[in-house]
């Protein structure tokens, strides 16, 4: 019988291939009885082919294309049967193995790109995190960073892994949040190389990583940041009696480091003990009365009647004599026209004055440089022409 001469049928198509694509020649050979023999195509998959003479062809289209990825097992089944006087002669199977072509784009796996938290004290060179994308085509993924993006924080040691490296260290004080676009790109021998994206969001946590100072901060030197400790100066005033518990120090009040002792820092506290005050600085009078005459002279001293030098001095009862030695003056405002000496003296600048101006130093302050005590007297000052004093 010619149908024995057949034989089953064992070859490969690309994915995607077009209609009428060569599948395999049929081994039958045409003789004298050709008439009486008759093929047809059953099975699962039959509907994938047509006979085309003693050749079996591809039957996709435009709207039903060969897909690897749909087909079970990505290998077409079907039977090629002989009948010979309308009786089934022969009987032949027919496996087709579908080619992948890279025609897929990967995926991301949504759980691995959610965004992520790290400290800011992870170590350099640790795995921070792990991103995984897939390919319906099978083919092998690699995860490449886009150095637009946060990626000098970041390495990929093996591509193919995605476990993301920390490259360098983090710091909250700097930057809270970081973004990464990464790159997932299926490994193929085809033309075409599809591939993804996804941006990561990094939120960065704060850790133990600052010492603790004093304020004010007072930094060694600009964009250095390490502050100088200040000194802290408190006053206390002398007294027979009890001190009502003002003066103790609560060692439990501050927050306690416990898991680094070296964590610390030091500041001076200056402590002065001072004399009852029992009596404010006075000034003599709330206002007092100043001459200067005009002259080219940069610097002159006011004067007050009687020609005599206009001291502006407070007393206290404090001290026996009434001189207090810790009594401080100052203008307020400050003026760029006068000023007031240690003890009291007022000085213009002479050549910048005009006759017959008039001038009040609204407040001359005296002030207790140890106990804080402050008080005022204004100055009402005239400028008189050369020789009319």
């Amino acid at each position: 019988s010619l149908c024995r001469e057949g034989s089953d049928i064992f070859t490969s198509v690309r994915e995607n291939s077009p209609t009428g694509e060569f599948i395999s020649s049929i081994n039958i050979t045409a003789g004298p009885r050709a008439n009486t023999i008759r093929l047809c195509l059953s099975g699962r998959n039959a509907n994938w082919f047509y006979l085309e003479g003693r050749t079996i062809r591809l039957n996709s289209s435009v709207f039903r294309v060969l897909d690897r990825e749909q087909v079970e097992g990505s290998v077409l089944i079907a039977e090629l049967i002989c009948y010979e006087n309308d009786i089934i002669q022969g009987n032949y199977r027919i496996l087709v193995e579908i080619l992948n072509e890279n025609d897929n784009k990967p995926n991301f796996l949504l759980e691995t790109i959610q965004p992520f938290t790290i400290s800011e004290l992870t170590a350099v060179n640790s795995v921070v995190f792990t991103v995984k994308a897939d390919d319906a085509d099978g083919d092998v993924i690699s995860y490449i960073l886009d150095p637009s993006s946060d990626a000098q924080f970041f390495r990929i040691d093996l591509p193919n892994t995605g476990k993301v490296v920390l490259n360098k260290p983090l710091d909250y004080e700097t930057r809270t949040h970081l973004q990464l676009i990464m790159w997932a790109q299926v490994e193929s021998n085809t033309v075409d190389k599809f591939n993804t994206s996804a941006v990561l969001t990094i939120n960065i946590e704060d850790g133990d990583d600052q010492y603790p100072h004093f304020l004010p901060c007072t930094p060694v030197s600009p964009g250095v940041p390490v502050c100088m400790n200040p000194t802290y100066t408190a006053n206390i005033t002398q007294k027979h009696q009890d001190d009502q518990g003002r003066f103790t120090i609560n060692n439990t009040t501050g927050e306690i480091q416990v898991d680094d002792r070296l964590k610390y820092s030091v500041a001076s506290v200056l402590v002065r003990v001072l004399y009852e005050n029992a009596f404010p600085p006075a000034f003599n009078r709330t206002t007092y009365k100043g001459f200067i005459i005009q002259s080219s002279s940069p610097a002159s001293i006011i004067s007050t009647y009687g020609n005599q030098v206009l001291q502006v001095q407070v007393s206290d009862r404090d001290f026996p004599d009434g001189r207090n030695p810790n009594i401080h003056y100052l203008l307020h405002p400050p003026s760029e026209l006068y000023q007031v000496t240690k003890e009291g003296v007022l000085i213009a600048k002479t050549n910048q004055l005009h006759a017959f101006d008039r001038q009040i130093l609204q407040q001359v302050i005296a002030r207790d440089e140890e106990s804080g005590e402050e008080v005022s007297a204004s100055v009402d000052i005239e400028v008189l022409q050369r020789g009319q004093a």
